[in-house]
């Protein structure tokens, strides 16, 4: 027989009305104590909201929407652990579409998301200008929208997660300049995406600073991929360019870079430095581990999940823009 809140409510010792506040998340008013000897009443007597007949009358599904480029890319599943962690502490749902890279795909899971009735949706994606065409679009169907790590200026959100790429990117160049590096090389992933730019701004600052010329043949555009990492090394091997070290999009590019470096008999940090970007799990692993730039990858998903349902809950609140801090990691593939 199925239970009842009314039930919930007698078996915790509370109200019906506190019962209920807790199964739809508005439970801010709550105690966490009595919020959580809600939530164990609810497990031991497997209570199942009807969430249908309570989002006709709340006009609320109590679910969001998630939207990422490359679930094979260790960042977002990282970025997506921390949008599920927040939205099941609140009580909603996280129903999560992978778009590989694709502008027709992510448009369609948009469009679906919103059929689906969500009530908002987190977007990050590699690239920002492609997407900004559609932006417009998106902007219609009138469901709350945060974007994580992407700063579309034409893009009217509900709220922005961002880290300071630049900055984060100075650092690490700089730190490699005052090791004796001078010849960098920078591998990046595609300027279509804010992430890229960025990172490229901070380079190219970096060497300004310590007064060093840039070298337009010291810089390679591709994606972030082990296989650019690798295809790049060996283009710029091919084209005879000296350099001694290699700044990274990202951590994957640092990975290919590293194993093309190897097979050509040169020695990580000794020949050539690397630096990478994201501290995925696997830069600490690989061998020499990997000097990188931190993300706070699991704080952006948290973040924006925040943001996103507190919007939900009180829609007249101010548009949000967090910007989350880098950190440099010093690990073996640098001097």
């Amino acid at each position: 027989m199925k239970v009842t809140i009314k039930e919930i409510a007698n078996a915790a010792g509370v109200s019906i009305a506190t019962v209920s506040k807790v199964v739809n998340g508005k439970d801010h008013n709550i105690t966490p104590a009595t919020r959580q000897r809600v939530l164990e009443t609810i497990n031991e007597l497997n209570y199942v909201p009807n969430r249908i007949a309570s989002s006709m009358i709340t006009k609320n599904t109590y679910t969001i929407g998630l939207v990422i480029p490359d679930i094979t890319n260790p960042f977002f599943p990282e970025v997506a652990r921390g949008v599920e962690d927040y939205a099941n502490q609140a009580g909603y749902h996280v129903v999560l579409c992978n778009s590989d890279n694709n502008l027709k795909k992510e448009s369609t899971y948009i469009y679906m998301l919103q059929e689906k009735m969500v009530d908002g949706i987190i977007i990050t994606s590699s690239t920002s200008s492609v997407r900004e065409e559609s932006a417009r679009n998106y902007m219609k169907i009138g469901i709350p929208i945060i974007t994580v790590d992407r700063d579309m200026k034409d893009f009217k959100t509900q709220g922005k997660i961002l880290v300071d790429n630049t900055k984060g990117a100075f650092e690490a160049v700089s730190y490699m300049i005052e090791k004796g590096y001078k010849k960098i090389l920078h591998l990046s992933g595609s300027m279509n995406s804010t992430p890229s730019i960025q990172r490229f701004e901070g380079y190219k600052n970096a060497l300004k600073y310590h007064n060093i010329d840039f070298d337009p043949d010291l810089y390679l555009e591709g994606t972030y991929d082990v296989e650019w990492g690798y295809e790049g090394i060996k283009k710029i091997m091919d084209k005879k360019i000296d350099f001694d070290s290699v700044f990274c999009g990202n951590d994957l590019i640092a990975i290919g870079a590293m194993k093309a470096i190897k097979e050509l008999g040169l020695r990580i940090p000794e020949d050539i430095g690397i630096m990478g970007f994201d501290n995925i799990y696997i830069a600490s692993v690989v061998t020499p581990s990997l000097s990188t730039v931190n993300q706070p990858n699991y704080k952006m998903g948290y973040k924006a999940a925040e943001l996103l349902i507190n919007f939900i809950k009180n829609p007249s609140k101010p548009d949000d823009e967090v910007v989350l801090e880098t950190e440099l990691i010093i690990r073996e593939s640098t001097l």
